[in-house]
């Protein structure tokens, strides 16, 4: 909140910020979290950790993080996999299904190939999940001449990006909402994604900027050199 004022031009000390929005009765709203949906695939090969909870890059497209989350409609649930670039903290890639094949972690990934260019040999993260760990998978980031990295089954923090996105999704869009259909829910997640969390949302990662401005920022320094 204080940095949203700052940008705005409002001068005005954090500790004013923290007491009117404690008189206003404003505070962090907390998501109990749900089972996760990876389920490891025991006959996978061996797939190293190349990020080593690391979540930092220096350029777009060098380091990618990816994971799928449920969200639950009148319908039944909805499944959003989702690929984050590294380098702006951006949703580059994302893919929505009724369910959660391997195929959806694919489309997802080829979505965020089209958006931003990726490095040769840039590193795509994820859990171990057996969508990420799947052969029909495995193609994809062969196709695109990238290195596959996953963490380790059941530690959230070896994926840590990835989860915050869906903790930030969930916290401000989903647990006040109640989606009747399916296609409400899609319709609000891209609005939320698209609309607010790349190009509105300020990010402490980014010095209180949001992913698609220190994006565009980084290409255009590029074309000016």
């Amino acid at each position: 909140m204080h940095a949203e004022l700052a940008r705005g031009g409002v001068p005005v000390d954090d500790d004013l910020v923290r007491r009117l929005m404690g008189l206003l009765g404003l505070v962090p709203v907390q998501v109990k979290r749900r089972g996760g949906l990876t389920v490891p695939d025991r006959a996978a090969g061996p797939i190293p950790d190349l990020v080593g909870r690391d979540f930092t890059a220096a350029a777009p497209g060098a380091e990618l993080v990816g994971d799928i989350t449920q969200i639950d409609t009148g319908e039944g649930p909805l499944y959003l996999a989702t690929v984050i670039d590294c380098f702006s903290k951006m949703v580059v890639g994302w893919s929505v299904d009724i369910r959660y094949p391997a195929s959806l972690v694919g489309a997802a990934l080829r979505a965020a190939s089209r958006r931003i260019p990726l490095a040769a040999k840039a590193i795509f993260h994820s859990d171990r999940g057996s969508q990420y760990t799947s052969h029909e998978f495995g193609l994809v980031p062969s196709e695109l001449d990238l290195r596959q990295s996953v963490g380790r089954t059941g530690i959230c923090f070896d994926n840590a990006m990835a989860e915050s996105f869906f903790g930030k999704l969930k916290t401000e869009l989903v647990h006040h909402r109640k989606f009747a259909t399916r296609a409400q829910a899609r319709r609000e997640v891209i609005r939320y994604v698209e609309g607010f969390y790349n190009k509105k949302r300020l990010h402490s990662g980014l010095d209180y900027r949001p992913p698609a401005e220190v994006l565009d920022e980084w290409f255009a320094s590029k074309q000016a050199a």
